[in-house]
């Protein structure tokens, strides 16, 4: 009898230490920590009108790992256009910071709530918003020109853009409406947010004749960098030209000296005459930067964007072009007093950015002449 009651007592005990080591082994399983999504790289390519941005935005919205907007706060200026840029720097942070979390829903205040995709501003320029789930009718890996998806990407609902922007692992925007790289610290300080800037710079003569081209086209967003009594006649132009350009210094400035310590590693400065000048050099460095892979397909691309024929006339144009040949015309049509005139209102931001002054009209001449001459060399 005591001898059952033992081998009873054996085989409780054994069941009772069996439980216990599946409950510690289901216990250390569920404690385990699960394989975390590796946090989105954010991108914000920090620019000015008329300076080559919408072609470097291109390089980032061709990646396949790239969900990328150009200009989103467009529709925060289209909205308030009544108020200043300053003013309006609080609500353009919101919007980005938004989009960079993926949510849509900050659009909300600025669109209708009947939107389709095809009202965000410059919508087809993104690659993202041209292949699935955007669009099923690209593959995500292609090279989509914004006239392919224009054509017949554009019936898909809103809600197709806060989707397709959870499945990246970066997002990148191209923004022109901060004239202050201190309004974005918040950003950078953000735990939610793994930011990177790239801080765009043209020669401020060479956006001066652009903007001369598109004067109509830009009037509204001068008239709030400056004030519409600011912008009336040729005055306006460089009135225009001394807000963007103290902007650049300031944003350069805070940028380059890394202080406060969350810049450190998180801000880049880029020319835009350097990108046209060595396109591969420059897109690997931007690459290597963002931490994206610049691939065969991505190099081929870059290569022949900027080493075709086209001149680059119209806003927003990212075609095949000369691109070299586009970013020095200003050498060759800009009169000398109004190069006189640019640089006058410009001059700091030239110094510290690197842009050689002209001194006369005959070394303006000399200088046309070595440019056509070395783009006609073998």
């Amino acid at each position: 009898m005591m001898k059952t009651r033992s081998v009873q007592a054996l085989l409780i005990l054994a069941v009772l230490s069996l439980l216990l080591i599946h409950f510690h082994i289901l216990s250390c399983s569920n404690n385990a920590p699960m394989e975390e999504k590796p946090s989105p790289v954010h991108i914000l390519i920090l620019s000015s009108w008329r300076s080559g941005s919408s072609f470097t935005g291109q390089i980032f919205s061709q990646h396949p790992s790239v969900f990328y907007l150009m200009e989103p706060a467009w529709h925060v200026w289209v909205t308030m256009y009544q108020n200043s840029a300053k003013v309006l720097h609080m609500a353009v942070r919101d919007l980005v910071r938004s989009v960079f979390l993926c949510d849509m829903s900050v659009f909300d205040a600025y669109m209708s709530s009947q939107k389709k995709k095809s009202d965000l501003f410059q919508w087809e320029t993104s690659r993202a918003l041209c292949s699935p789930p955007a669009c099923d009718l690209f593959s995500r890996s292609d090279i989509i020109p914004a006239g392919n998806c224009r054509t017949i990407c554009g019936k898909y609902p809103f809600s197709k853009v806060e989707e397709a922007c959870k499945t990246y692992s970066h997002i990148a925007i191209k923004e022109v409406r901060f004239l202050d790289l201190k309004v974005l610290y918040p950003l950078l300080i953000d735990p939610s947010l793994n930011l990177k800037i790239i801080h765009l710079v043209r020669d401020p003569r060479a956006v001066f004749r652009s903007r001369e081209n598109t004067m109509e086209d830009l009037k509204r967003d001068s008239n709030i960098i400056v004030g519409s009594q600011g912008t009336k006649g040729e005055i306006g132009l460089y009135n225009a030209m001394q807000v963007i350009c103290k902007s650049h210094v300031e944003i350069y400035k805070a940028g380059s000296q890394a202080i406060p310590s969350f810049l450190k590693d998180r801000y880049l400065l880029v020319r835009y005459e350097d990108i046209v000048r060595d396109p591969l050099a420059r897109a690997a460095q931007m690459y290597r930067f963002a931490e994206l892979r610049f691939t065969p397909e991505l190099q081929k691309w870059v290569h022949n964007i900027t080493h075709g024929k086209g001149k680059g006339a119209r806003a927003f144009d990212i075609g095949s072009r000369d691109a070299l040949g586009v970013s020095q015309a200003w050498r060759r049509t800009l009169p000398f007093q109004k190069i006189e005139k640019v640089q006058n209102v410009c001059k700091d931001a030239m110094d510290l950015l690197g842009y050689q002054l002209l001194q006369s009209e005959e070394e303006q001449k000399n200088m046309a002449l070595d440019l056509l001459f070395a783009q006609n060399s073998p």
